[in-house]
């Protein structure tokens, strides 16, 4: 088994522009995050070039150490196996006080908040698509059930029968969106905020890149991330049986070959529009139209201050926050055909490489 160490892949380039450097591109693997480093050899090298080879590179090096990263990853897991329970319908409908507690409810499930008998609180989903054959439900259940990132809702169980449904652990601090519109909740300072836009971000890129096969139905809203008790974000809404039965049976999918797809697309915009909604405490489930409209036809240098949730005050770091507002301008405005792909973004945030281009 690998200890704690980075595991170092190394990739030499050749020079940029004619100029006589070598250049190096590293991917380190610590803790499940695979982060992407670069170097050079001449002390005048245009430091700005690096950055643009280093995005051009980023994806190609996935890729070629994609199922390397996903044996290590497997090999590295500790602890014990996860086990998948089937709870009987009866003490899913007792917990749920007979599906009274409803959640959120979007066009393919609806959720409920549930509290077993040792006082646990959960969270279950019932899954609307009867018409599939229950066998493709269990493969989704087998699916998720082998899904292991701290930002993704851990399932915990299921049952068949009247309903369909997901039971899935931790929703201690409850949604995203009862936080940034309660006023009865606590306000997100802005380094929750910055580490909840992070959070989706690994989450989005373990199911792109490290999840076999890739998963790309995935519904990014504050409604369906929850926060646990420490408020680490978690997608709730992952794999819905509707779409996961064409991954089960093509599980060779390729995100990064397919970028241009509805769902990559569909993925980076979310993605943008949950920035937004982090940065201006405003949301909406019905497709963020007016959000997404603000920040189109505002003046985005000059009305910053203006965009900013009154709850935050002045405590944030405008730098930060000036680079989440060019992350979610360029996911908004490149919804049909998107410029970066989520491994650069989440990389962008966590401030490792720039973007050649913030127009």
């Amino acid at each position: 088994m690998m200890d704690d160490k980075d595991e170092v892949l190394d990739l030499r380039a050749p020079a940029i522009g004619g100029q006589e450097a070598v250049e190096m591109f590293s991917i380190s693997i610590q803790g499940g995050d695979a982060n992407l480093h670069a170097s050079c050899s001449d002390e005048n090298f245009d430091l700005r070039l690096l950055e643009i080879k280093k995005l051009q590179y980023m994806d190609r090096l996935i890729r070629k150490f994609r199922l390397l990263l996903l044996a290590w990853l497997h090999r590295s897991r500790s602890g014990p196996k996860s086990f998948v329970r089937r709870f009987s319908f009866k003490d899913i409908k007792r917990a749920t006080d007979s599906f009274q507690r409803i959640f959120y409810r979007n066009s393919h499930a609806t959720a409920y908040q549930a509290r077993f008998g040792d006082g646990e609180l959960v969270l279950v989903k019932e899954v609307q698509a009867f018409n599939q054959d229950k066998d493709v439900f269990y493969r989704e259940v087998q699916l998720l059930g082998r899904l292991h990132h701290r930002h993704l809702l851990a399932l915990r169980g299921f049952t068949t029968g009247r309903k369909r449904l997901l039971v899935f652990n931790n929703i201690e601090n409850g949604s995203l969106k009862e936080h940034l519109n309660d006023p009865l909740k606590t306000p997100l300072n802005w380094k929750t905020r910055l580490q909840i836009a992070l959070g989706v971000a690994a989450a989005l890129e373990y199911l792109l890149l490290f999840s076999n096969p890739p998963i790309y139905h995935v519904s990014i809203t504050s409604s369906s991330i929850m926060l646990d008790e420490n408020f680490t974000a978690k997608l709730s809404d992952v794999g819905i049986l509707s779409s996961v039965g064409s991954y089960v049976t093509n599980p060779h999918n390729s995100c990064s070959e397919d970028c241009k797809s509805q769902e990559y697309s569909n993925i980076i915009f979310q993605l943008g529009v949950l920035i937004l909604e982090l940065v201006t405490g405003q949301s909406s489930d019905e497709g963020d139209s007016d959000i997404v409209e603000w920040i189109q036809e505002s003046c985005f240098r000059s009305s910053i201050d203006k965009m900013i949730d009154p709850d935050l005050g002045d405590n944030y770091d405008s730098r930060e926050l000036k680079k989440l507002l060019v992350v979610a301008r360029l996911c908004i405005k490149t919804k049909d055909k998107p410029t970066f792909s989520v491994p650069q973004i989440l990389r962008y945030i966590q401030k490792k490489v720039d973007f050649p281009c913030n127009k």
